[in-house]
């Protein structure tokens, strides 16, 4: 993203192609921000927590899950359905452990 299109959320910095995007964004940011507070969705499914990559990302179902590494999302795109399932079993409470 261009630093000169950002927007603070949750204590982190977005950033953003455009004022198009930003706008949509800051519109209803809940929609357009990272699913499990930004951590690896891969991880999340298996009950822990990891950084991210920012190349790392998938939508689907129009919400966005990052992961660890593009390898970590290889292994996520085997079974998001089952993935997502997992994960949102897991959050937040992987955030306590």
């Amino acid at each position: 993203g261009d630093p000169g299109f950002a927007s603070d959320w949750k204590g982190a910095s977005m950033l953003f192609a455009s004022a198009d995007n930003k706008s949509t964004f800051d519109a209803d940011p809940e929609v357009y921000a990272p699913k499990y507070g930004g951590y690896c969705a891969y991880a999340v499914s298996k009950g822990a927590t990891a950084p991210t990559d920012p190349e790392a990302w998938t939508v689907h179902e129009g919400r966005l899950y990052l992961n660890f590494s593009t390898d970590v999302r290889s292994i996520w795109r085997e079974d998001i359905p089952g993935n997502v399932s997992r994960a949102d079993a897991n959050w937040p409470a992987v955030l306590e452990a």
